[in-house]
């Protein structure tokens, strides 16, 4: 969408997710006081609660986000972490990690219809050791898009603008479910690591099915004990 704020120093900043138990929550609320002593923002659990402002970021948003509530904001803005135009759709970091990469691009880009296809703001890189777990993956995440939100703070006093993305159709990641967390009880642990250091712990944790039960399994890191 057209932004319509000039170059103030002062904002009105909105950060609209789904989900109040969602790990990037207590980031997020310590990203708006960080900002606090300049800007003014909220964060919000419910599209509803969109009342208008200068800038509207999404983050891990599950909400449609329709042109009426956008029309409220300066800018509305959506952290998606994939290399845009590539990765389009739901949990796309998860599905890559799946697919073993041990690299993610963050994407921020204007909020549009269709979804993930507005005009790409920056991008940034952020690795993924092989052997991290859900939080140390959650870390180098949520860190990248802070940083992302951070950027686009001086871009726009800068007076930047976005890039369109390239006119290439490419196919959408589905949204995962709780049964995406499955794992199968007569496969090696190898090849299923990827699966279970993905698995949210609380929301969506790992789990198996065997002898008519079903079982959740948590991962944690160990230390070697000294020899």
């Amino acid at each position: 969408m057209a932004g319509r704020l000039a170059a103030d120093p002062f904002m009105k900043i909105d950060v609209l997710l789904s989900d109040p138990l969602h790990p990037v929550v207590p980031v997020l609320e310590d990203w708006i006081i960080s900002v606090s002593e300049q800007h003014e923002g909220r964060l919000l659990f419910d599209v509803a609660a969109a009342s208008g402002g200068d800038v509207l970021f999404l983050v891990s948003c599950g909400q449609i986000v329709g042109s009426d509530v956008r029309a409220r904001y300066g800018y509305v803005l959506v952290l998606h972490a994939s290399d845009l135009p590539e990765g389009r759709g739901w949990s796309p970091h998860v599905w890559a990690i799946l697919d073993g990469v041990r690299e993610i691009t963050i994407t921020l880009l204007d909020a549009a219809d269709p979804v993930d296809t507005g005009d790409i703001w920056a991008k940034l890189k952020i690795p993924v050791d092989p052997g991290w777990l859900h939080d140390e993956i959650n870390a180098s995440l949520f860190n990248g898009e802070v940083q992302l939100m951070n950027d686009w703070l001086k871009m726009i006093s800068d007076d930047a603008r976005p890039t369109p993305q390239p006119a290439e159709i490419c196919s959408g990641h589905r949204r995962r479910t709780p049964a995406d967390s499955e794992l199968d009880p007569r496969s090696p642990i190898a090849e299923q690591f990827n699966l279970l250091r993905v698995a949210d712990p609380v929301r969506f944790p790992a789990f198996f099915r065997l002898h008519g039960g079903k079982y959740k399994i948590t991962l944690e890191r160990m230390e070697d004990e000294p020899r």
